[in-house]
Parts: structure tokens; sequence; C-alpha cells
């Protein structure tokens, strides 16, 4: 039998063996549903915040009252969406089903390419920047590469232009259109009151005061993304605590063993719009224009095992 530390090094040895330009699906797949399901959630939860900071998204997010108005289901439809095509794949029916609802949202809202590829640049560069900083251990190389395919791939099948052909280059991207957008727009900021809300409701945060919710959640994000939403810098003691705790999470995840049952997005508990099931074609919103599917409902399993 392996020692312990071999053991929880077992997928990363198996993620090794896959070739990154070719086996991205399986690879990306392992690393969100295996090794760090509750990093990359909360990444790609933070990096919702990255792309209200800029105006023309934070701003027609605002408009359409889908984040301020319903943002319990807007949150749940964005990630099952996503979790679909990660779960079953991009060419199955549901992958299909959900990257025609993609399109069909951006389409009715006429979201222009340069920010569609911007927010393709959050899914890849922040999960990278999350583990580095708190992760059990660091991305691989392998693994920086297989995100970056995963998202250039899902990227094409949205019609997205100039997609960058490595993970150094949507980083590149990513931090150039930061510092070009990044802005104050009065309803990017209650788009980002509003998720902040929310995430005070989500297990195990609702057990603590929504107030001090706020403050760990503002310690986590860097101060351009503060001053673009004109929210208070917390103190530099609370900010070292807060990103103490979360590296401090990540030691104590390494000496558990690996998971051996894969951790998908829809089983999390902070997705509560439906308790019955759902269908992937029905998720998201239906704009004039966009045809709204026969209603139908679909098992959504959910399990109570740990994200570690």
């Amino acid at each position: 039998m392996l020692p312990r530390m071999g053991r929880r090094f077992a997928i990363r040895r198996r993620i090794e063996g896959l070739d990154p330009r070719t086996d991205f699906a399986e690879i990306y797949r392992l690393m969100g549903t295996h090794e760090f399901p509750w990093d990359m959630n909360q990444a790609l939860s933070f990096a919702l915040f990255r792309t209200y900071a800029v105006p023309s998204i934070g701003g027609l997010l605002a408009r359409t009252g889908e984040f301020t108005e319903r943002t319990q289901k807007r949150y749940d439809d964005t990630v099952l969406v996503l979790d679909a095509v990660l779960e079953h794949g991009p060419v199955s029916d549901e992958g299909r089903a959900a990257i025609r609802r993609m399109n069909q949202m951006h389409r009715a809202h006429g979201v222009g390419n340069d920010d569609l590829r911007y927010v393709l640049a959050t899914f890849v560069v922040m999960p990278i920047r999350w583990l580095d900083a708190y992760g059990w251990r660091r991305l691989t190389e392998s693994e920086r590469i297989a995100s970056a395919e995963y998202y250039r791939d899902l990227g094409r099948r949205m019609g997205i232009r100039d997609i960058p052909p490595t993970w150094q280059a949507f980083a590149h991207l990513l931090d150039a259109y930061e510092r070009e957008h990044f802005a104050f727009d009065a309803g990017a900021r209650d788009v980002a009151e509003s998720t902040l809300a929310l995430f005070a409701t989500f297990p195990p945060n609702h057990r603590l005061p929504e107030a001090l919710v706020r403050r760990i959640s503002l310690a986590v994000m860097d101060a351009p993304l503060l001053d673009a939403f004109g929210f208070p810098h917390p103190h530099p003691v609370f900010r070292r605590l807060v990103r103490g705790g979360l590296r401090a999470r990540g030691r104590v995840v390494r000496l558990l063993p690996p998971r051996r049952d894969p951790y998908f997005a829809r089983q999390l508990p902070q997705i509560r719009s439906y308790p019955d099931g759902y269908e992937v074609a029905a998720l998201g919103t239906f704009p004039e224009g966009c045809p709204v599917p026969h209603p139908r409902r679909e098992s959504a399993a959910r399990s109570p095992e740990r994200a570690g």
C-alpha cells in the first residue's frame, strides 16, 4: 500500500499521464471534481465580481435585473450551465443544450466579443491564481495548459473570436483588460452587493453574521477590484487573517486522502433553486425571441459528501 502522501498525489500522477493538448476535458474534470472542487468553485465565484467590475458587463447585468432581483436563481443557473458541460462533455445532449443557452442569452443581450473573451479569461486565470495562493498544492504545467485548452474549446463553441493561445496569454489579456476597463458603475455595484448578500446565505456562511461574511469576502478581493466598486479596503491585519486562514485550510486538505467519487457543482448545498431537479435547456433567462422549452424536470442528484 502506498504511504498516505503517495495516495494523496495519485490523481496528480494520473493527470500527468495524460496529454493536456488532447485530454484537456478529462484533466479539467479531474481537477474540478476530484482535486480542487471547493477551491475552483470559490475561485470562479469570486471571478464573477471581476466581470461585474467591467461596466459594460456589470451594467448590463444590473439592467436585466437578474442578479439583483433573482440573485439565487441567476447564480444557480450560471453554475449549472457550466457544470453540464464539465460533467457530460460539450458534444453530449446536456453539453450542447448548455452551450446553446449561453449563446442564446449572449446574443439576446448583445454581449460583445471582447467582453466574452475577457469572461473566458477569468475562468482560466482566476482558478490558477487562487490555487497558487490557497490550494493544497499548486497546479502543474500540464493542468494549466489543460485549463486553457478546455476554455479555448468552449470559447470556440460559443463563437468567440481571437481566443488567447496559452494560459499565459489569457493572463496577459485579463490583466490588460482590467487595467483598461475596470471602473465604477452604480448598477454594477448593486449587482456586487446582491451577490455579497447571497454569499452570506450559503452554508456554512449562514451561521455567521452577514456583516462578517461581507468583510471576509472583501478581504479576499484585491485593491483594483475593491476600487472599481468603491468598496472600503479591509484593515491589513484582518486581510492577513482571512488569507492566512485560507492557506491554513489548504495545508489541512493536503493531509486528506484523495476523493474517490467526483463532486460536481450541482451537488453544492448552495445550489437551491431546483430541489426537484432541472432541465439544462430550461436554465437561464429567456429574453424576447428566445424559445422557451417545454417544462420538464430531470433528476439532479445531490451528495452530502464534503467538497475538499
